[in-house]
């Protein structure tokens, strides 16, 4: 034990301003995976480096945040001051000053929707597994003998996909696999019929989609069962 400034003895621990620091460090960054955080940009500065350095505010409270260059330059819009936005990164600490900050991962707009800002979040989680590497992909043929289809066997994209297809080569022959294209279980009946192609192995191309629709139309093919088939897909 030792004394307190009046004489007393004490038993607590003494931390360094580093040893809290690092202890504050630890709770908030392990504490907080990458979450969302909406609110106000402020003091906004792109630094001559490429990086991005500003406050996001709301009425009571405000965090600083950075967007490094390598992500900031994927920006479809540049950040201002007074623009509202959600952004999306990890909780971390400056061991330097004791200040917390977001490190953004992904900024966009205010007032987007949750499936699209779900569908952004799994784009850059692939992204960073590196499933959109070249090295995964494939060439495709110039003059294909055989395509792939992988759509709803009733709607009018199949018909519009086969007369497109029979206009430009019409000697190319056309396997469609059915699935299902909306609704409960779509997702992993589309996942199962680009599996059921690429193991017949005699295409040369495939085609994924249906006729167009909303979001949520659509959302079947934005699912990470879908995108792990695409990043296994085979040429012949």
């Amino acid at each position: 034990m030792s004394p307190t400034p009046s004489g007393q003895l004490m038993s607590e621990r003494i931390y360094t301003v580093t040893e809290i620091t690092k202890e504050i460090k630890g709770i908030l960054e392990q504490g907080f995976p990458a979450i969302w955080v909406e609110g106000e940009i402020s003091n906004y500065l792109l630094h001559s480096s490429g990086h991005r350095y500003f406050t996001l505010k709301d009425e009571n409270s405000q965090i600083r945040c950075t967007l490094w260059r390598f992500k900031g330059n994927r920006l479809r819009f540049e950040p201002e001051d007074g623009m509202r936005v959600m952004a999306r990164g990890d909780i971390t600490v400056y061991e330097k000053n004791g200040q917390y900050q977001l490190d953004i991962s992904e900024l966009v707009p205010a007032g987007m929707g949750r499936l699209e800002m779900a569908f952004r979040e799994l784009k850059e989680r692939l992204f960073q597994e590196g499933l959109f590497d070249e090295e995964h992909k494939k060439p495709i043929p110039g003059f294909p003998e055989t395509i792939g289809v992988v759509t709803s066997p009733t709607g009018a994209a199949v018909r519009d996909v086969v007369r497109i297809i029979h206009d430009r080569y019409p000697s190319v022959d056309i396997l469609i696999r059915p699935a299902k294209v909306q609704g409960e279980g779509a997702a992993e009946d589309i996942a199962q019929a680009i599996k059921d192609l690429n193991e017949y192995n005699k295409i040369d191309v495939m085609i994924v989609g249906r006729g167009g629709g909303s979001l949520e139309d659509l959302w079947a093919f934005n699912q990470e069962v879908v995108a792990g088939r695409y990043s296994i897909r085979k040429s012949r």
